[in-house]
């Protein structure tokens, strides 16, 4: 099963090093990761992206919050949540194939960020699945290069991750 865990931690150096070895350690895959400092400069929020059963993610949220760094620990898909991911995309766009890869683009609500006479750079975020579905909407060999941020989510409504 699919987990989203956000854990508020102390933005101090090594932090993100000991929450990555936790994962490691204990074998847990990480699929994808963001980090970033919050609106106190004291924190930083951190998303992980991870699978497993609900037992395997309440060992690994059992250990999170043994970690000194770690403040607040919350699995979102416990409650309705929002979760977006931002990529990048390179793809061949010259001559007729350039209409084509703007209407994809408009299609799937993506901004052409950057534009050569040979290639378009195309912006879209979303949930994974609208990102993959783009790619997989895209003809084969049209795709140069592809960097994708990962999940980051935050509670609907009042729910609220907060020491």
């Amino acid at each position: 099963m699919r987990h989203i865990i956000s854990l508020l931690m102390e933005n101090e150096a090594g932090a993100l090093s000991r929450v990555a070895g936790l994962f490691s350690a204990r074998g847990y895959n990480i699929e994808s990761l963001t980090v970033a400092p919050t609106e106190d400069a004291t924190l930083s929020r951190m998303t992980i992206l991870t699978r497993g059963s609900d037992e395997v993610l309440e060992q690994i949220i059992k250990q999170l919050n043994k970690l000194i760094d770690v403040v607040k620990v919350v699995d979102l898909n416990e409650g309705s949540h929002i979760e977006r991911e931002l990529m990048l995309v390179k793809v061949k766009a010259a001559g007729k194939d350039r209409e084509e890869m703007k209407r994809m683009a408009d299609i799937f609500r993506g901004r052409i960020i950057d534009v050569t006479d040979k290639t378009y750079t195309v912006e879209l975020t979303g949930t994974g699945s609208k990102l993959d579905a783009f790619l997989e909407a895209l003809e084969e060999g049209t795709i140069l290069e592809t960097v994708r941020t990962g999940a980051c989510g935050v509670g609907r409504g009042e729910r609220v991750l907060k020491v």
